[in-house]
């Protein structure tokens, strides 16, 4: 987690709000996402898990932020998880010469939880409810059917535990978020 935590991906800022014990609203904390996604085999893909809380969050018992700890980047049932991804182009990512290997191996170091669910082709399932917003930039929906949706941005995508693929076939960076609600099957 220490390497993690050194790297910082700029331009997460991370606002936190809440209300003080004598009733006025506050900011809590302002300063950078905790959990960095920073990969040295492929430098342009970046993200942060923003913020999670356990089961049951209150607001009576203020933010109740586990991104900071071991937590897993995917949610167990109750749970949630707000991430921000910047993805490189395909043809970058996956290009003649580019360490396959090595991607996944830090994805698998820095996204423990979600990285496991990937296969090699990048399809996966978590056993989750995910709001998804393509901030900038356009992006692929693969799914199962072959049918491939363009996704531009302000384009909002609600994924209820499908297998699917997120594919930049731009030659941009592409930034989404999620948010990712534990579920059961």
């Amino acid at each position: 987690m220490a390497q993690v935590a050194s790297q910082r991906v700029r331009g997460v800022r991370r606002v936190v709000t809440g209300t003080l014990p004598d009733g006025r609203s506050a900011v809590l904390a302002d300063g950078e996402a905790p959990r960095a996604i920073a990969l040295e085999s492929e430098p342009r893909f970046r993200g942060a898990l923003v913020w999670g809380t356990a089961q049951g969050p209150s607001l009576a018992d203020g933010p109740a932020d586990v991104s900071e700890t071991d937590c897993s980047f995917l949610p167990g049932p109750g749970e949630t998880r707000f991430h921000l991804m910047r993805f490189p182009p395909d043809a970058e990512m996956f290009a003649a010469g580019a360490d396959v290997e090595a991607i996944v191996r830090e994805q698998h170091e820095q996204m423990p939880g979600l990285a496991e669910t990937f296969g090699p082709d990048g399809m996966h399932t978590t056993p989750t409810l995910d709001y998804a917003v393509v901030v900038t930039g356009e992006i692929w929906l693969e799914l199962e059917d072959g049918e491939p949706l363009l996704l531009r941005a302000g384009d909002t995508v609600v994924q209820h535990g499908a297998r699917h693929a997120w594919r930049n076939r731009s030659d941009a960076v592409v930034t989404m978020a999620f948010i990712m609600v534990g579920a059961t099957r």
